[in-house]
């Protein structure tokens, strides 16, 4: 009786126990965000008494000098042109980074570490920083925007790669590894049928994200539509300003039109 009766009581307690620890964990979680709000400033009542300043900025938008539009089709074909060479090295870079960071394929856990540190810095430098750098080193306009999304591009496919690779079946990759395969055909095998279509997704994705983060570039003169917004807003040319928006809402539309129906015949 005395057995059962414990039992009962631990079994009692057990929920309590589950309800407290589930209270502390959400009372840390609100104590993060309440100390990060206290850490960013955040306040409604600043955002309420910007709201005429915001509201003039809008009202001086408007209407958008619609006539610019001719001219920034080139600036607009430049950052398309930034945003597939900046994906295209990036995929370059990012394969065989990719391949050396999965712990299931690479050939030894210095090269896994190594390739994943690398990995790390790439992703953890952000384009604008890139963009920086190599603006410094070869001067304004295109190029170091293309080399910018390309290093930290890399970073992130290459995480995603590894990520991918290391969730193939290990069955088909044990079965090749069983009839004497060496590790290249493994990997043509065994891991390229079955991350194919993720891969190409990944970079669709990125491609993507690179042609918004192209018009970002223009702010530290990389090139593109961007350096024609961060121009316009300088000379405070507002009605300029709506247009290039305008611009680059259209091309960010039909980009992710295009690559959700490429998405769909790959998968």
């Amino acid at each position: 009786m005395g057995s059962s009766a414990s039992s009962g009581e631990i079994k009692k307690a057990e929920p309590r126990l589950l309800t407290f620890q589930r209270a502390l964990i959400l009372a840390f979680v609100f104590g993060v965000y309440f100390w990060s709000a206290h850490g960013t400033n955040l306040s409604a009542g600043e955002l309420i008494r910007g709201y005429p300043y915001m509201m003039d900025f809008f009202q001086r938008l408007w209407p958008p000098n619609l006539s610019l539009i001719p001219q920034l089709v080139r600036p607009t074909v430049e950052t398309l042109q930034i945003a597939l060479w900046g994906t295209t090295l990036a995929i370059i870079i990012s394969i065989p980074l990719g391949l050396l960071a999965a712990a299931n394929i690479a050939p030894h856990p210095a090269v896994y570490n190594a390739a994943r540190a690398i990995l790390n810095a790439l992703r953890a430098i952000s384009e604008i920083v890139f963009g920086l750098i190599f603006v410094a080193a070869v001067g304004l306009g295109p190029f170091p925007g293309v080399m910018a999304l390309a290093f930290h591009s890399a970073g992130m496919l290459g995480k995603f790669y590894a990520e991918a690779i290391e969730n193939v079946d290990p069955g088909t990759i044990e079965a090749l590894e069983a009839t004497g395969a060496h590790k290249l055909q493994v990997i043509v095998y065994g891991v390229v049928p079955q991350v194919l279509p993720e891969f190409i997704s990944l970079n669709l994705y990125r491609w993507e994200h690179n042609i918004r983060a192209a018009t970002v570039l223009g702010l530290v003169g990389a090139g593109g539509i961007g350096f024609e917004l961060i121009t316009s807003m300088r000379l405070f040319k507002y009605p300029d300003t709506t247009s290039i928006l305008l611009m680059i809402l259209i091309t960010v539309t039909l980009a992710d039109t295009l690559s959700a129906r490429l998405r769909k015949k790959v998968i």
